[in-house]
């Protein structure tokens, strides 16, 4: 599907036409003759649409005649959209083509990120400066993985309350998801950080002679650098937290059997003497007009005798 973008006053209105200064944007579903003739039409190169389709695209940028292709990860809730990946979280590649009077985005799957732009354009933004826009789309890129981020130390606070009275693995289970999110998180920052420090280096944006596009720039640097570390953090801790809570969940089966032993034990005693006193054979008190409750009281004492004991043995 190929959307058209137009700026009109304030607002961003589809087009049915491509013209100079729109944006277009490529999404599922895709009908790859048609994604053909269109690179044909604006001589794109053909595989940089196909490239960014794959979900597993690299971060990098290069060059191709007038046409500039910039790809970067993206993060995105995992709802259905890799059945195989357990992570609740993944990323995904998104990409920014650069041609001549227009801009391109490209990705495999609607993400909230290009959502965004299509929802809330901003009015003092103008899409004659694509690389206002281009700086605009790292800046919000950034914006989601400080925000999903949070989203997942919430989800840590939430499973850790859990795990202080389970002895399921259930919980493990999730941290370990969350664990495979912050590992691809980490490992897309630090590729998109490498992507942003060669575009800066080369200045493949042509911003150099322009003061506010590099103060954005270094800003986004500085941004992706912090979020970065906030996923370091966020990993470690999540870490040493599993291996914490793996010794409590064995800890607390460990109180579980415990108790179970106690009550087999406690239950096992008034069986062991009502199996006795039914065996055909001569037996104290057999001929006692209370011979039924002293068999009784017999029982429940030694019970209780045994439940005295392993409470004081502090084994319940």
């Amino acid at each position: 599907m190929i959307n058209i973008y137009k700026k009109v006053g304030n607002e961003l209105q589809i087009i049915q036409q491509t013209e100079n200064d729109c944006w277009i944007n490529i999404a599922p579903p895709f009908n790859m003759g048609q994604l053909e003739q269109f690179a044909k039409e604006h001589q794109i190169p053909f595989s940089y649409i196909v490239d960014c389709i794959d979900q597993f695209e690299r971060s990098r940028y290069e060059k191709q005649d007038d046409s500039k292709l910039i790809v970067i990860n993206t993060p995105i809730l995992n709802e259905g959209f890799d059945l195989e990946d357990e992570a609740t979280y993944i990323t995904i590649p998104v990409g920014i083509i650069l041609i001549p009077n227009m801009i391109v985005t490209v990705c495999s799957v609607n993400n909230p990120l290009i959502e965004w732009f299509e929802r809330n354009i901003h009015k003092n933004l103008d899409l004659q400066n694509r690389t206002d826009f281009v700086i605009r789309i790292f800046e919000r890129n950034i914006y989601y993985f400080l925000h999903y981020l949070r989203e997942i130390n919430k989800r840590i606070s939430q499973i850790e309350k859990e795990l202080n009275y389970s002895s399921r693995n259930q919980e493990l289970n999730k941290l370990l998801h969350l664990q495979k999110a912050l590992i691809y998180f980490v490992n897309d920052l630090r590729a998109d950080e490498m992507v942003l420090l060669k575009i800066q280096r080369n200045d493949f944006l042509e911003i150099k002679d322009d003061k506010i596009a590099k103060d954005k720039f270094e800003d986004i640097l500085i941004d992706n650098s912090q979020a970065l570390e906030m996923a370091n953090v966020y990993s470690n801790i999540l870490g040493n937290m599993m291996g914490a809570f793996a010794s409590i969940i064995s800890n607390n089966l460990g109180h579980v059997v415990n108790r179970l032993t106690a009550v087999t034990i406690a239950l096992m005693l008034p069986t062991l003497i009502a199996g006795i006193y039914g065996m055909n054979i001569d037996l104290p008190f057999q001929h006692h007009v209370h011979a039924f409750t002293i068999v009784v009281t017999l029982s429940v004492l030694c019970s209780f005798a045994f439940v005295f004991y392993f409470r004081k043995k502090r084994w319940l």
